[in-house]
């Protein structure tokens, strides 16, 4: 804890004004209310088309509220960590469990995780207050043999990191940005550069040549992955390296866990994962904070623990503040982010207001939470918590293991394991029983406490009961960039996080915890309940977008319109106007170029078109009891380089047999043969001679064919970069069966 004598805050949030983008802002909001009013006004105009761009219009409004609400007040939040080390000596500092997932030793490489957990080893915190825990939902020998190998090389890594300050902690980034570094008149360092770099060669050869052996072997250590799959196998808990002197600078503790797995029983995906992850740390060091780290996610700011501190000690944090947020920022981006996936431009403004109100979400990586929180103490209740609970009632929560209700106990009492207090073997004969998948059977994990289960966006679902019970959250941006990871480095793995993120945001609305019962309900605030639906309207606005763009071709087909034909059509021209100058503005601001911003927009159409489009369908046929959600995972890449500038396809899409390019291949072959109709006088009059085509519905269609220039190229390539012939098929017959019912509506 601070020292309460302490009178400079260990943090600071500062709110600021953008007065440019509030009038904007506004602008757009009032211009939208007028284009509804419009509609209204002339009610006598009403047709289908008219109906349908009404509701669409009164959508994407409301979706306008949420945006400008959530970033109207941005804040920044400034920590002071020479003060956190000035009020707190190193031996009072708190301790930190830290856990690592990852779910496949395939789309997520043994490399990418040794080099995140070689990053988090070698932190500037005291390596006695660390323990990293990595949860291996495959059960692959190669992982925790992978493991092992870096944990040697850790050895040397972590010491010659605080020797001469590293600043880049994940080896493969340090000897590709610091490659000059060993040109120095250091000899030592020049010696010991060298001497790390060829050790960090050999561990890569280790993983990648050896390890196809290792599994066929199965002795020793590796006994207990033999007869084990990935969907059954038993817990598997071993301790890779033990720092039993526990020395200041010696090596983290760094322990292997698999969680039970057995076929056709629920595991709750990562949620699930991370619940036990808390169970067993909690029997073993049981420390006050918890850091989560998705495996693709490396150190970067080597103080970071630092940072996070000051806002969860101080004073005023200790009280309020349930957990840190790092922004997940990205390395060796492709230039001009032609997926749109980078997500600059969102954190920069987006995070900013999040920040200014009960604070960002949780977004499931880079991530430091109170642990007494996550047992579910709420923001009213710091003194007593679930200490009021009897034993039993105790049990009922959080399971049957008496170690860990001790633990729990201590946790919510804010008692603390001293160092010498550890002891890890005995913590791993109980964990055992906590990592079985029966133990969470009529218990609270999910539920009340621990990540909450009932959503594939579990981080969301997480943070959102956290701000339900009245606590807050912050945001931590260091000067320095706290974590840096890999962006998908092509559009299919891209499409595919966001169709499970639209799935996940849309099962949390569904949910007992809908932001809406929660500020009816609950303690969280109405601006805060505004930008949860904000994010949640990523998983709805495809339905809308998919209706305006078949809106388009609709009015073409049929020879009607949608868009008003008198004055009032300076109404929606305005708005795209504006709102283009606004975005382009932002982004040039930001360093970023023309190109980027484009690339920003045209994905801004196709990507809720076709994986948030998915994401919706999926989550309707779960409502109807038709099917149910898959967590896929998304597949990791180690890039080394900015490497577009030598290849001439970086950047550029690729298909597959996916159903998630279906939507944009229809709503693409739906605008062309609109034109094609059009263009060739086909077109019939509607209902009433006064209904015509206008030419702004046509360049709006011309616009949509440029935004899906991708698609409309992959119509006439091969291979992984054309549209397979299946996906163009049926493609095209949803385009027949459309026109089919637009001559219908004509004929009625």
């Amino acid at each position: 804890m601070a020292n309460p004598n302490s009178v400079l805050p260990l943090y600071e949030k500062n709110w600021y004004k953008h007065n440019y983008k509030r009038v904007l802002d506004s602008i757009i909001l009032i211009l939208l209310l007028m284009l509804l009013g419009y509609r209204l006004i002339f009610v006598n105009n009403y047709s289908l088309p008219w109906f349908v761009a009404f509701m669409c219009e009164c959508w994407f409004t409301l979706g306008w509220i949420f945006t400008i609400s959530t970033q109207w007040n941005p804040a920044l939040v400034k920590t002071y960590p020479q003060r956190l080390l000035q009020s707190v000596s190193v031996e009072e500092l708190p301790a930190v469990d830290i856990f690592v997932t990852t779910a496949d030793d395939e789309l997520e490489p043994p490399i990418i995780t040794v080099n995140t957990v070689l990053s988090l080893l070698s932190l500037d915190y005291p390596s006695h207050k660390l323990s990293c825990y990595v949860s291996d939902d495959a059960c692959s020998p190669l992982i925790f043999y992978a493991l092992q190998q870096a944990s040697n090389f850790a050895k040397h890594w972590v010491p010659f990191c605080k020797k001469y300050n590293v600043q880049t902690r994940a080896p493969f980034r340090y000897f590709i940005d610091d490659n000059d570094e060993c040109m120095t008149n250091n000899e030592e360092f020049r010696q010991e550069w060298l001497q790390m770099k060829d050790m960090y060669e050999n561990l890569i050869r280790e993983i990648d040549v050896y390890p196809k052996s290792i599994p066929c072997l199965f002795e020793g250590e590796f006994a207990a992955f033999s007869n084990t799959t990935r969907t059954n196998h038993p817990a598997i808990i071993k301790v890779i390296w033990e720092n039993k002197e526990m020395v200041e600078d010696g090596l983290p503790h760094l322990i292997y866990l698999s969680r039970e797995k057995r076929p056709k029983q629920p595991h709750h995906f990562k949620a699930g994962a991370m619940n036990v992850l808390t169970r067993v740390s909690g029997l073993i060091t049981n420390a006050p904070f918890m850091l989560n780290v998705d495996c693709d996610m490396f150190v970067n700011n080597p103080k970071i623990a630092q940072h996070a501190m000051c806002i969860l000690l101080d004073s005023k944090g200790e009280k309020e503040v349930a957990f840190v947020q790092c922004p997940q920022q990205f390395y060796a981006t492709l230039k001009d982010d032609p997926f749109g996936n980078q997500l600059v431009i969102l954190y920069k403004y987006l995070g900013a207001g999040l920040a200014g109100l009960q604070g960002t979400f949780y977004c499931g990586t880079n991530c430091f939470h109170r642990r007494k929180v996550m047992y579910g103490l709420s923001s009213d209740d710091m003194e007593n918590g679930l200490n009021k609970l009897s034993d039993e009632e105790l049990k009922q929560i959080s399971g049957a293991s008496n170690e860990l209700r001790k633990s729990i106990v201590h946790a919510l009492k804010g008692k603390t394991n001293s160092p010498s207090d550890i002891n890890v073997k005995k913590g791993i004969e109980e964990a055992n029983q906590v990592a079985c998948y029966g133990y969470e059977y009529g218990t609270a994990w999910g539920k009340q406490i621990g990540w909450m289960y009932g959503s594939i966006a579990e981080d969301v679902l997480t943070g959102l009961k956290m701000h339900e019970k009245g606590w807050r959250s912050e945001f931590c941006t260091p000067d320095l960039v706290a974590f840096t990871g890999c962006a998908p480095s092509d559009n299919i793995t891209s499409m595919s996080q966001q169709k499970r993120w639209a799935t996940g945001l849309l099962e949390v609305f569904f949910s007992k915890h809908c932001p809406i019962f929660g500020t009816i309900f609950a303690k969280l605030s109405f601006r805060e309940f505004l930008a949860y639906m904000w994010i949640i309207n990523w998983g709805f606005n495809p339905f809308a977008q998919v209706c305006y763009s078949c809106l388009i071709a609709y009015c073409i087909i049929t020879n009607s319109y949608f868009l008003p034909k008198d004055q009032g059509i300076y109404i929606p021209i305005t708005i795209v106007v504006i709102y283009n100058i606004y975005t382009l503005y932002e982004y040039l601001a930001s360093d970023m170029t023309i190109r980027a911003w484009w690339n920003s927009q045209r994905m801004s159409i196709i990507t809720p078109m076709n994986a948030g489009f998915c994401g919706f369908i999926t989550m309707l046929l779960k409502l109807l009891g038709i099917s149910n959600t898959v967590f896929d995972i998304t597949k990791k890449d180690l890039l080394l380089y900015n490497n577009d500038k030598d290849d001439k396809n970086v950047g550029r899409h690729t298909f597959d047999e996916s159903l998630i390019f279906l939507p944009g291949t229809t709503v693409l072959l739906m605008q062309l043969t609109a034109i094609l109709i059009k263009l060739l006088g086909f077109q019939k009059q509607g209902l009433r001679g006064d209904y015509e085509c206008g030419m702004v519905e046509m360049l709006c269609s011309f616009y949509l064919i440029i935004c899906y220039w991708p698609f409309l190229r992959g119509l006439f390539e091969t291979g992984k970069y054309g549209i397979p012939l299946s996906t163009i098929c049926k493609g095209g017959t949803l385009t027949c069966l459309f026109i089919f019912l637009c001559r219908r509506t004509i004929s009625t």
